[in-house]
């Protein structure tokens, strides 16, 4: 056993997203995302390898799915599952308070 807490050591005022990951193994890697106003880079979209569950647990955030008009509003309890090679990007999160996002990533 490894306990933990999800909200332990989160920077409010970091300049980068933080990746922890939480378990990872061949099959199966959870990770926990701390955003502070931070999006995707203009111009770049994410191209998983690997379908992704993700939750947002704390914050706000927009994630935009290549092809669609305006990005999906995320908020806490929020969950998408998104495909392996579904392009998207997080448009934006909240710059005032860190996004806390918990994502599993695995093959289906």
């Amino acid at each position: 056993m490894k306990p933990g807490n999800i909200d332990a050591d989160i920077d409010a005022t970091a300049s980068t997203e933080n990746f922890l990951n939480l378990v990872k193994t061949k099959n199966v890697r959870i990770e926990r995302i701390v955003s502070t106003g931070q999006p995707t880079p203009p111009g770049e979209w994410l191209d998983p390898d690997r379908t992704e569950f993700v939750i947002l647990l704390r914050g706000t955030a927009g994630l935009w799915f290549m092809g669609d008009a305006l990005p999906q509003v995320m908020k806490p309890g929020d969950y998408v599952t998104i495909p392996a090679h579904r392009r998207h990007r997080v448009a934006w999160t909240a710059p005032d308070a860190p996004t806390v996002w918990l994502a599993v990533h695995y093959d289906a």
